[in-house]
């Protein structure tokens, strides 16, 4: 739609992780997390941008580069043995995300509304230069980063419940800006809440924001769901992709980790003829 001015993407650093994370293989994931001895090639964080005639909002804020400085950052113990099982970050003074969007041209100060796919480490690295921001994040999402597992399931708290950040819980859908150009609807399996955002322009193709719902939109496109989450709930969160990819034409899917994702994008910014 016409509103939306401009789709951008920025990555803040990269990380490498386990092949069965992106791909199920049907071992348990505690077996692979503790036996797997391969990384994938550095895969992106991407966070997306969008421009809109009533305001700038983000699909999700990436990676805080403190993961990789501050050795506090991550738990100890054997929660800590698993966070560093599952993921290695390389993230350069220049890849904050305050950084990546002057570099395009933004000021993190005009952030409106920033939507969060789900509360992992790598989607909630800029909360903390967000609070002047709307947060919007998945209900169940936000209970499942209180619960008592929280830290296991991949939930850091003290990452997460920051002080002065203005929270959004969403329940069901949302039309972000009233006027249907990105409508934000849940996706879970990944995690309980996780959540999606579907953009619409005129004379664009449509965009899907999927978070971790996928790390290859090209998997995704043949049923193949990753190796963390809910099988049951990435089933089906992928069937209704699929389905909404029936109803909308030269719908691209873009995830948060997907190497393509940027030339995927960069195609779909192009006027169809």
């Amino acid at each position: 739609m016409q509103s939306i001015e401009k789709v951008s993407l920025v990555s803040t650093g990269s990380v490498a992780i386990r092949p069965e994370h992106v791909s199920r293989s049907g071992t348990p994931m505690l077996w692979w997390l503790t036996t797997s001895r391969r990384w994938t090639p550095p895969r992106p964080i991407n966070v997306y941008v969008i421009e809109h005639a009533n305001g700038l909002a983000l699909f999700d804020t990436g990676q805080n580069r403190a993961s990789v400085t501050d050795p506090d950052y991550f738990p100890r113990g054997l929660n800590g043995f698993f966070y560093r099982r599952l993921a290695r970050f390389e993230i350069a003074p220049d890849e904050t995300l305050t950084a990546q969007l002057a570099r395009i041209g933004y000021d993190i100060a005009d952030v409106d509304t920033a939507v969060i796919s789900h509360l992992h480490q790598d989607h909630i690295g800029g909360l903390s230069e967000l609070t002047h921001a709307r947060i919007i994040v998945g209900e169940a999402e936000l209970d499942a980063a209180r619960g008592r597992s929280a830290e296991l399931d991949g939930y850091l708290q003290k990452h997460i419940f920051l002080p002065d950040l203005h929270w959004e819980p969403l329940r069901g859908e949302l039309d972000l800006f009233g006027d249907g150009s990105v409508m934000l609807f849940l996706t879970p399996g990944h995690t309980p809440g996780s959540l999606s955002a579907l953009v619409q322009r005129t004379g664009l193709s449509p965009l899907l924001l999927v978070g971790d719902l996928t790390y290859d939109a090209a998997l995704l496109e043949k049923g193949v769901i990753p190796g963390v989450g809910d099988k049951a709930g990435l089933l089906a969160s992928t069937r209704r992709v699929i389905e909404l990819a029936e109803r909308h034409p030269g719908l691209v899917v873009l995830a948060a980790h997907d190497p393509a994702a940027q030339g995927l994008l960069a195609k779909a910014n192009r006027a169809i003829e």
